[in-house]
């Protein structure tokens, strides 16, 4: 999901490598750091995605409207806000190691819990707690593949999250054959938890996190003169904020609303309903995994605005869609348009020389961030007023914004 980096300059030392390398084969496999960071964002997006394509199911035993389950899932959006907030001062304390091996299988447990909520209020409850840990996962996997990156001299970090789609979509696929099969949506999420604590504890068991880039401090620890928690966006940053915008909003709503989408509209099976959240992951993942070569063979803005088109027609087939076949496919586009657009405006803020780099880049995080996890579920109140198909048509403008200033993609000199 996020870029979230660090603003240091220096290489980690040969004596903290040392330590990292004898320490990363304690418990678990022996993965080298690159492989360690791509099984985290495997989990993280593994423990989270498995409630997804049940939400029409859990929405049906509370009995309940899309606007009720929309505002109920803005639970997750709260803790995830207010974890970021505060996340660098609790890392300092707990660690990255300790974060990952507890957190990610917690994830799986609040979502797993709160599947049996009986209303809106307590599925808003259940999953503020969620959120909150999602909030703390997100700045360890996004700054450790940051550090990383560095470590091995090359780019990753599109890399990485691939795997965050590919962990989604094999949440996705897992969902919708044991719908499939009847099996109920809290047996499912109960049955998540002990794989993914197994698989946590077999391939982050020996997570020894990667040496800080700045001078100073311990591997793992979050680095001293953090960015403020709230940074000021300038004019540029507000227009690369427009670029994202389309993105982040259809992404989340694939997310949230694509199995609804299916049940509503076409009166699809569980597998169909499963397979549309797996469809958009699925090809998000492809795209991200190629993405740094397309960029450097061509423009960031040429790539942007074909990513941007693309992202149009598949949100335009979805809301057109005369057979479940066809709304598939729209998703699986929209899931290539949404894949790189928002590390491409990271990595634009970042160029920028007007500000330190983290401060750009913290202002662009919080704001599109905003717009990621409040912007679907308020589409739940657009689902109940004027049908699901709409709330895919109602960010058909907001693309068109996007193109209007990808040019602020541009390399600065």
């Amino acid at each position: 999901m996020d870029d979230i980096k660090t603003n240091s300059a220096i290489a980690p030392t040969l004596s903290q490598a040392r330590v990292a390398k004898s320490t990363a084969t304690r418990f678990g496999l022996a993965l080298s750091p690159q492989l360690r960071v791509f099984a985290a964002f495997f989990l993280y997006a593994f423990s989270l995605g498995g409630i997804f394509p049940r939400l029409g199911e859990i929405q049906r035993g509370m009995g309940v409207a899309e606007g009720a389950l929309g505002l109920a899932l803005i639970g997750t959006a709260a803790g995830t806000l207010l974890s970021l907030t505060f996340a660098s001062r609790l890392l300092a304390r707990i660690g990255y190691r300790r974060t990952l091996l507890a957190l990610i299988p917690l994830i799986a447990v609040f979502f797993a819990i709160a599947s049996w909520a009986s209303g809106p209020l307590l599925l808003f409850c259940c999953l503020l707690p969620a959120g909150l840990c999602i909030g703390m996962v997100e700045v360890v996997v996004n700054v450790e593949a940051d550090r990383v990156e560095h470590q091995l001299g090359r780019r990753i970090m599109n890399r990485a999250h691939a795997f965050w789609s590919f962990g989604f979509f094999a949440a996705g696929l897992m969902g919708a054959g044991i719908s499939q099969l009847g099996v109920s949506p809290q047996l499912h999420l109960l049955a998540m938890v002990p794989l993914v604590v197994l698989a946590t504890l077999l391939l982050l068991g020996g997570f020894s996190p990667a040496p800080l880039r700045g001078a100073g401090g311990e591997a793992g620890q979050a680095p001293a003169g953090e960015s403020p928690h709230f940074a000021r966006p300038t004019w540029a940053i507000m227009a690369l904020v427009c670029v994202t915008f389309s993105a982040m909003l259809l992404e989340g709503a694939g997310a949230d609303w694509s199995a609804i989408y299916m049940r509503d509209v076409f009166a699809a099976s569980p597998l169909w309903c499963g397979l549309a959240v797996a469809a958009g992951a699925l090809m998000q993942a492809l795209t991200r995994f190629f993405a740094d070569g397309l960029v450097e063979r061509f423009s960031s803005v040429a790539f942007a605005r074909s990513l941007l088109v693309v992202l149009g027609c598949g949100a335009l087939l979805v809301v057109l869609a005369p057979a479940q076949g066809w709304a598939l496919l729209g998703l699986g586009l929209m899931g290539v348009g949404t894949s790189s657009i928002f590390p491409l405006a990271m990595s634009a803020a970042a160029q920028r020389i007007d500000r330190p780099a983290a401060v750009n880049v913290a202002a662009l995080a919080q704001i599109s961030f905003v717009v990621f996890l409040l912007g679907p579920p308020l589409l739940g109140l657009v689902a109940e007023h004027w049908g699901v198909r709409w709330s895919f048509g109602v960010c058909l403008p907001f693309v068109l914004l996007s193109l209007a200033v990808a040019g602020s993609l541009a390399k600065r000199a």
